[in-house]
């Protein structure tokens, strides 16, 4: 770490033509995976450019499709993308879409599949979700895939590990990978019991950071305001942030009692689908970095917004040279803000005008192109 004017800076590094965060805080002794995460990997099948929601009896035409692997790919991608060794336990179908979800994460991008497996006659889930007016409706089939016939797979030694809590359903990996030391970080669904009781959700004494959206901790708190919320949630758990979609986040760290806030970048948006699962990825890896506690919440918060400008929720993640491109393009503008431009000096510092040339793999209408 480096300090500038009593601020603490983030390092990062390039080994072997490839920018690693962590390159400042690794130890001999660390674990090969940095995160570990498991779940549903979905086919996503988006359609934009829609006016309206699409109306019973009529038909309606998109003037956008994309195709992409979904649901834990999409935090999955986001971490990979963003130089974190990131490994998947995942059940796949055997037919088309889950060959093209398993050769998309693994050869597209670099995410570790030797935790997971593919289930003979099992066909993958799908979802289609249509984005209009800033929002998404989603249409989801899919069933449970078959239970392993040798023992649960185990997570690996891991600095952290991605949960997304259950209401009323505890998750025995959880606790398993706190036990071996991973830093755990978990989101939350919509409770559908409609009981919103924090005491539904097991597994969160066991999580390091809890990061639900506005609406989710209001609820959970029965507070008046997302940042009531978050400062109620540090009662029950180390660090909780509460993300305010457009507007930003806000968290409070109950160790310290430090709370910190960060406003929302504006950007046209194509698609929102998965763009909470960037920001996690992005509060995870600036975490992981030892970064203060406001340059996460930016670091994520510009994440999930680049993310929303592409189609899809895994391959709309951007990398490192997106990041860079945007910071520069930001500091060379002079109409840019300058609130934008200091509170994004920090990567500014770290990122050069070359930061990795490859383009990255996006969401196209179809499966199955041939990797070029």
């Amino acid at each position: 770490m480096e300090s500038r004017m009593g601020r603490t800076v983030p390092a990062v590094r390039h080994t072997g033509g490839m920018l690693d965060p962590l390159a400042a805080v690794r130890t001999p002794q660390d674990p090969a995976c940095d995160v570990y995460l498991t779940g549903t990997v979905f086919l996503d099948i988006v359609f934009t450019g829609l006016d309206s929601a699409p109306v019973r009896g009529t038909e309606s035409w998109a003037r956008g499709m994309g195709s992409s692997p979904g649901g834990v790919a999409n935090m999955a991608t986001a971490l990979a993308r963003l130089g974190l060794r990131t490994w998947l336990s995942a059940a796949f179908g055997d037919d088309v879409y889950g060959a093209y979800c398993w050769e998309e994460l693994s050869q597209g991008e670099g995410v570790d599949l030797s935790l997971s497996r593919t289930v003979p006659g099992w066909h993958s889930p799908v979802t289609v979700s249509m984005a209009y007016e800033g929002e998404r409706t989603m249409v989801s089939h899919g069933h449970e895939a078959p239970p392993r016939q040798a023992p649960p797979v185990d997570p690996p030694p891991t600095r952290a590990a991605v949960a997304s809590l259950t209401p009323g359903v505890g998750q025995a990996w959880i606790a398993r990978a706190a036990e071996r030391g991973a830093r755990v970080f978990a989101d939350v669904g919509w409770d559908g019991t409609g009981r919103w009781d924090l005491a539904a959700l097991p597994d969160l004494r066991y999580c390091e950071a809890f990061l639900p959206n506005a609406e989710e901790a209001v609820r959970y708190t029965r507070t008046t305001c997302p940042r009531a919320a978050a400062r109620a949630l540090a009662e029950h758990v180390p660090l909780a942030v509460v993300t305010l979609g457009p507007e930003g986040a806000y968290a409070a760290d109950g160790r310290t009692g430090e709370t910190a806030e960060v406003p929302g970048i504006a950007v046209e948006a194509l698609d929102t689908t998965g763009a909470g699962d960037v920001f996690v990825a992005g509060f995870v890896m600036a975490s992981l970095a030892e970064w203060p506690l406001a340059d996460r919440l930016a670091f994520a918060g510009l994440a999930a917004a680049l993310s929303v400008r592409h189609f899809g929720g895994s391959l709309s993640a951007p990398s490192w040279a997106e990041i860079a491109a945007w910071c520069h393009r930001v500091h060379a503008c002079p109409a840019t803000d300058s609130g934008t431009a200091c509170r994004y000096a920090f990567l500014r510092r770290l990122l050069t005008d070359g930061e990795g040339v490859a383009p990255l793999r996006r969401a196209v209408p179809t499966i199955g192109f041939p990797r070029r």
